[in-house]
């Protein structure tokens, strides 16, 4: 839509969000009402955390008694992304994405280039530009 970056949050969409419908349907559930007397509002993330385990090399998520991991080598100030692995059990829920995120954070807050050898990774990137905004990325050739 003209106007509004084809997000669906204009004039005439009804809600105030970015999803319009979806925004209706949150306030007939009540999920936008305001907070009741003495509450506070936080927010909630039961997702696994993402940690960096530099003597083993690979980022890591430990999700339902299972490992998914995004090996890495550093090679002076390039930050070699080397192979993506999640458990079947683990597939759909984003993991690989949060990996090579955690891998851009690392890489943005050391000032490294990023080298996305594993397909995973190079692919992730090439889909999510914004998110290596910034970011040295050496696109090399994929082996």
């Amino acid at each position: 839509m003209p106007g509004n970056g084809g997000r669906g949050d204009g004039p005439g969409r009804g809600g105030t969000g970015r999803y319009g419908q979806l925004d209706r349907g949150r306030e007939r559930a009540g999920l936008d009402a305001p907070a009741a007397p003495g509450a506070t509002m936080g927010h909630v993330n039961d997702a696994p955390q993402v940690t960096d385990n530099q003597a083993e090399s690979r980022f890591e998520i430990q999700a339902d008694g299972h490992l998914a991991e995004l090996d890495y080598r550093l090679n002076g100030k390039r930050l070699v992304l080397i192979h993506t692995e999640t458990p079947v059990e683990l597939e759909g829920r984003g993991l690989g994405g949060r990996l090579v995120a955690a891998a851009l954070d690392r890489a943005k807050r050391e000032g490294l280039t990023v080298v996305p050898l594993c397909p995973f990774a190079r692919g992730w990137l090439e889909r999510h530009a914004a998110e290596a905004a910034g970011i040295a990325v050496d696109w090399g050739r994929a082996t």
